[in-house]
């Protein structure tokens, strides 16, 4: 095993981290983007099968076509936000599994099962997304995750005449104080969890 973090780690990760609503403008680097997905793609899928897919919209007619597709007030984080992620998940993974799962014929598993196929997806591409909360928080970003938007409107104007679906979004960026609430209540260990 290796040694846990040091507590200014889990305090950037965990403790202190925030959901964020208000946005800096300072941009983020397309470097640190590569960097951001070089740490995600370590992350454990089933079968190695990485079905999620980052439309990473950073320019401002990226961002305006998103904020279209949101809430009201998620459409003007969205706006502010230097980037927002949008997390998809590629119904078409399976083509894959033979260069991502060599070890036995995965493909097979999900021929003709679409429901295990969408299941699959959701489960790990939402995985996935969760990887790139932390890798973003541990390269320094702020991250703002959210539902709140009309999925069919991102698929169409995001992932047109693809296999790919939107599971959320993640605002990133260096976040401000603006509109930043308490911390909300969690549950305690007994309330959430029993060892067995």
């Amino acid at each position: 095993m290796f040694a846990p973090l040091p507590d200014a780690a889990l305090d950037r990760l965990f403790r202190q981290a925030r959901t964020r609503n208000g946005w800096a403008p300072d941009p983020v680097p397309h470097d640190l983007l590569k960097q951001l997905w070089d740490l995600v793609k370590l992350g454990p899928t089933s079968a190695n099968c990485l079905p999620a897919r980052f439309l990473f919209c950073v320019s401002a007619e990226a961002r305006e076509r998103l904020a279209r597709c949101a809430l009201e007030g998620n459409a003007a984080k969205i706006r502010k936000a230097p980037c927002t992620v949008i997390v998809g998940m590629d119904l078409d993974f399976p083509r894959l599994l033979p260069r991502l799962f060599p070890h036995t014929d995965a493909r097979s598993w999900f021929e003709g099962n679409d429901a295990l196929i969408r299941e699959t997806a959701f489960r790990n591409s939402s995985l996935q997304g969760g990887y790139l909360i932390m890798a973003a928080r541990a390269l320094g970003l702020d991250c703002g995750p959210m539902s709140g938007f009309d999925k069919a409107a991102v698929d169409a104007a995001f992932w047109a005449g693809t296999r790919v679906e939107t599971n959320f979004l993640c605002s990133l960026g260096k976040g401000t104080e603006e509109n930043l609430f308490p911390r909300s209540p969690r549950l305690d260990f007994d309330e959430a969890c029993r060892i067995l």
